[in-house]
């Protein structure tokens, strides 16, 4: 179904209502009823109609020339650009009124969809998963289609589908895959809500039907994401406000912050990993299962069952236990909240391949923060013990500064080996973000190799854990961080194939598996 497509004038109204204008450039009869084709802020993506958006520290009057050329009809900006000729939307914050614009645009799609977003430092896109596989097992039963995804994993919503490099798209890309997932006929949408998505504005004009909130950590300090931890719980919590009903976990840090916090919202469900009272929802009982897990919920006095999860890491109980509060809310039935989390599977999230002798136990992770790599490594050590645990992950170029002492310490103290390797490093030298991660690596009297291509890391690793199989014995996990399936590097300023850590993984684990 085609929106309705709107004159510039009415565009300008429409902010201008919002309080959001700050002039306009002269405007002839002609370009007030100029009529809106298209909506970018990408020259690249030009069409003839396009209303383009002048944004971001880095725009150049040249990127406006060009979307002139391409057959942009009219601009939205902070300031005149005299020397373009086309008519121009002049506004106070271009973050402010840019999802004004797209939502106006794309006919405010949200309001035709349940919408779930996930929110927190860790768990965000494993929960996305889960919850999607809940919904995927309620529509599949109904024969309808699929559910959309929005996650720093991939992005799927019945017209596109891909591999992601942000958690949470701007405003004009969200509220496009929203209107793709209406068109196609989609009910259901299961999306991650980032930090910076809700301190710049992203996430304005869109409204949470079910908002779940794991837990928060220090993270993503830097001068380029948030400047202290106040910018960013405070950028985390604003997620609530733009919530119907708010699923919190009480057992996380800051629960009095949050729960405070989580009153904007219209409706607030607590959850909480552990047997004792206090939260609607409890998990306990929690137990290894081959290589899933099972466990028991607990909410009010009337509901007492067991669940199961197809994938290792006792964390993940507090991941599945929002889910299954989030959908619960939402009125999916039981039974596809068992079946969902039961087949349940992120792509890229504590994925196992073991060798076919069970010496060598390879996980792939995207754990990339403070409280992953808590988390990840004290699971792995409670659930596969009398193995040796090897860790193989990098840091990012440019931003999240702490993680190099936060990553190299836990890594340290709990590996027998490290490997460092680049991972998306930026502007700055692989090898010189693996020293600094070394000087704390050293601190923790543990080993370490510093090689920079993920390959050859993963390779070596594999191969060292194979000779002391065949020598001694010993087994090995390797815990390999950060790229998951990611088939892209970042490198300077841009992002350049590579294969992931995935295929690397199944290789050499074939390699071994044929010795």
């Amino acid at each position: 179904m085609e929106t309705k497509k709107y004159c510039f004038s009415q565009y300008i109204e429409e902010v201008k209502g919002k309080n959001m204008i700050a002039g306009c450039s002269e405007m002839t009869p002609e370009a007030e009823n100029i009529i809106v084709k298209n909506l970018t802020y990408d020259s690249r993506e030009v069409t003839p109609g396009t209303m383009f958006i002048c944004k971001g520290a880095a725009f150049r009057e040249e990127y406006l020339n060009a979307a002139f050329e391409k057959g942009a009809v009219c601009y939205v900006a902070e300031r005149e650009y005299d020397n373009v000729p086309l008519p121009g939307m002049i506004v106070k914050d271009i973050r402010e009124a840019m999802p004004v614009i797209a939502a106006m645009f794309y006919g405010r799609p949200w309001e035709k969809l349940t919408v779930f977003g996930i929110g927190g430092t860790k768990g965000k896109s494993t929960s996305a998963y889960y919850m999607k596989a809940v919904l995927d097992d309620y529509l599949e039963e109904q024969g309808k289609k699929e559910s959309a995804v929005v996650s720093s994993i991939d992005v799927y919503d019945g017209v596109e589908s891909f591999e992601s490099h942000i958690t949470t798209p701007e405003s004009v890309e969200l509220q496009r895959h929203m209107r793709n997932a209406v068109d196609s006929g989609i009910e259901y949408l299961s999306m991650e809500v980032s930090s910076q998505a809700l301190k710049y504005n992203r996430m304005d004009q869109v409204r949470l039907d079910v908002g779940i909130f794991m837990n928060v950590s220090e993270d993503h300090i830097s001068p380029i994401e948030h400047s202290s931890f106040e910018d960013y719980i405070s950028s985390k919590m604003k997620m609530f406000a733009l919530t119907d009903t708010a699923v919190i976990n009480i057992g996380c840090d800051y629960p009095e912050r949050i729960a405070e916090a989580a009153k904007a919202a219209g409706r607030v469900i607590t959850f909480k990993v552990g047997s004792e009272e206090g939260a609607d929802f409890n998990a306990f009982g929690i137990k290894k299962n081959g290589m899933g897990i099972d466990f028991t919920v607990k909410a009010g006095d009337d509901f007492e069952e067991e669940f199961s999860l197809g994938m290792p890491g006792f964390f993940n109980v507090e991941n599945a236990l929002g889910v299954i509060a989030g959908a619960m809310s939402a009125g999916i039935p039981l039974k596809n909240i068992k079946n969902g989390l039961a087949k349940a599977r992120s792509k890229g999230r504590m994925e196992t391949t073991l060798s076919n002798d069970g010496k060598i136990l390879a996980i792939l992770d995207y754990a990339h923060n403070k409280l992953s790599f808590e988390k990840l490594y004290g699971s792995m050590k409670e659930e596969y013990p009398g193995y040796r645990i090897v860790g193989i992950f990098g840091c990012p170029g440019g931003k999240a500064f702490n993680r190099r002492e936060e990553l190299g310490r836990i890594a340290g103290a709990n590996s027998e080996k490290v490997y460092l390797a680049a991972e998306d490093p930026g502007k700055e030298k692989p090898g010189d973000i693996s020293e600094e991660i070394a000087v704390f690596l050293r601190e923790e009297n543990c080993p370490y190799e510093i090689i920079d291509d993920r390959g050859e890391a993963i390779k070596k690793a594999i191969y060292e854990a194979g000779a002391l199989a065949e020598e001694k014995g010993e087994k090995t996990l390797l815990l390999i961080t950060g790229k998951g399936h990611e088939t892209r590097q970042k490198i300077g300023t841009e992002y350049v194939p590579c294969i992931s850590d995935a295929e690397y993984i199944n290789r050499y684990i074939d390699e071994y598996n044929s010795r």
